[in-house]
């Protein structure tokens, strides 16, 4: 088996840099307070005691989002047909709620970054959530709110892209869940 693929042949999807990516959230979840500086993190940050298990259908989804923006030069939780992540995740066959999947753009997922050339510096990038007020991403991956704390699976997605696109690199994160 190999580590990464290619569709096309100067964009490559490395599974190397997802599972270290899945590798170091892990890592940050189970000892936030070892992360507190270098993450811009409160000493006594509550994070979701959750552990996170890898989805492969999350994983070919995650893949998917960030090999097309890398194809279509684009970066947006919403595809150029105005699809968000949920409906692409429904269509996986991972089974969401249908009030997840009424409004086509929706995404209750995902967390996208670009431009991080290791897994490792795309989830530092994502938690620091530096220019998002919001700390929407920060939320997401560390369960920071009832919502996020209740998510289980994971996929992630690292697409590098040599030329022809405004990034080099491409990453999306999917925690989800069932609706069950």
């Amino acid at each position: 088996m190999t580590s990464s693929f290619c569709f096309k042949s100067d964009i490559v999807i490395d599974k190397n840099e997802a599972k270290n990516a899945y590798q170091f959230l892990q890592e940050i979840r189970a000892n936030p307070a070892r992360f507190h500086k270098e993450l811009q993190l409160e000493k006594d940050i509550k994070v979701s005691p959750v552990k996170l298990v890898w989805n492969d259908t999350l994983a070919r989804v995650a893949a998917e989002k960030a090999y097309d923006m890398a194809k279509r030069d684009y970066f947006d939780h919403v595809d150029p047909e105005g699809f968000g992540i949920n409906y692409h995740i429904n269509k996986s066959g991972y089974t969401l709620n249908p009030d997840w999947v009424k409004n086509k753009a929706d995404n209750a997922f995902e967390s996208i970054t670009s431009n991080y050339f290791t897994g490792k510096e795309a989830i530092k990038a994502l938690i620091i959530d530096e220019g998002v007020p919001s700390l929407g991403h920060r939320n997401h991956l560390l369960g920071l709110n009832a919502w996020n704390a209740s998510l289980k699976d994971i996929g992630i997605g690292f697409v590098k892209r040599e030329s022809g696109s405004k990034y080099q690199t491409y990453v999306c994160v999917i925690i989800a869940k069932h609706n069950w």
